[in-house]
């Protein structure tokens, strides 16, 4: 076997493949390509996405210490350990919008005033953590509360995929409120990977929101969630239709997205669709498709929608 194995790595090795005219072809679409979009051939760099994983996982463990933090925390070093881990983190984040700011610029380098602006939001971001703590704190209690599944808060923390899609979102949306939409959005993303949870960052989402088992969950953009909604698996708050500009282009930056109020429960695989309302405390029932708004206290099923 090894002498078939030591035959077959000779002939991979001696083997010659034609990639020659390939990458030149490759070059020249690249060049095309930018040409098109930056106007010149040196884009500058963007944000990497495994680097804004590994802050999300910083801050995480900063905000969580005791129990996403390492094992063998002692109690009297948790402080140092967050002290440490936030400005490490904060640093590698304070460099991910530089890139971002420089993309934005379109300009061969990134002036001190864009300096200057990277180190201001990351500084507004840290001062938003401690309240970013607590809105988690009660997205978490909402989530054991409403979960009869549920044995403990620390279970609800380390385990459920809605909390973890909720925490990157909540740091997500900190950062899309700031100005970089672009690192926000890869936050999301990762999260979406993690958890087959999508929730734009910026959608505007209230105190105590669980979602329940999750898979599925799409929430966009211009999304307005009230407090203390709960969201099960499938669920998607999308938009009903795109209107286009003269030019037949699709028109960015609108509302789009259902506003759900207060105390909203929506079950598994319900589709709501277009800039409606969910009125207060209302119970929309499994695999309901929703266009239309509802008022406070409304109980939709599917057998009203085909009547």
């Amino acid at each position: 076997m090894t002498g078939i194995n030591s035959a077959s790595d000779l002939l991979l090795k001696s083997t010659h493949l034609e990639i020659d005219q390939v990458v030149a072809e490759l070059r020249a679409v690249r060049t095309a390509s930018l040409e098109q979009r930056q106007g010149h051939l040196r884009p500058p760099r963007l944000p990497s996405r495994k680097i804004l994983a590994g802050i999300a996982e910083g801050l995480r463990a900063a905000l969580f210490p005791n129990r996403l933090g390492p094992a063998d925390l002692a109690a009297e070093g948790v402080d140092h350990y967050v002290g440490h881990t936030l400005n490490s983190t904060l640093r590698a984040l304070l460099v991910q919008i530089q890139h971002e700011l420089h993309f934005i610029s379109g300009t061969e380098h990134l002036d001190k005033a864009g300096h200057e602006q990277a180190t201001a939001i990351t500084q507004a971001f840290a001062k938003r953590l401690p309240e970013i703590r607590r809105l988690l704190d009660d997205d978490i209690v909402a989530a054991y509360e409403g979960d009869p599944a549920a044995h403990c808060i620390d279970e609800v923390l380390v385990c459920y995929p809605g909390i973890a899609a909720i925490t990157y979102y909540r740091l997500a949306h900190e950062l899309y409120q700031l100005g970089v939409p672009l690192i926000a959005r890869m936050i999301s993303e990762i999260a979406h990977s993690m958890t087959g949870i999508e929730i734009h960052p910026g959608a505007q989402i209230g105190r105590r929101f669980f979602i329940d088992h999750g898979t599925g969950v799409v929430i966009g953009e211009t999304t307005i969630i009230g407090n203390n909604v709960r969201l099960y698996q499938a669920v998607t708050l999308g938009a009903k239709r795109f209107p286009v500009d003269e030019h037949g282009s699709l028109v960015k930056g609108i509302a789009r997205h259902p506003i759900v109020e207060d105390d909203v429960v929506v079950y598994a695989g319900a589709t709501i669709l277009g800039r409606i309302t969910i009125g207060r405390g209302s119970t929309i029932g499994g695999n309901v498709w929703l266009t239309r708004s509802v008022p406070p206290n409304s109980q939709i099923t599917q057998a009203q929608m085909r009547t």
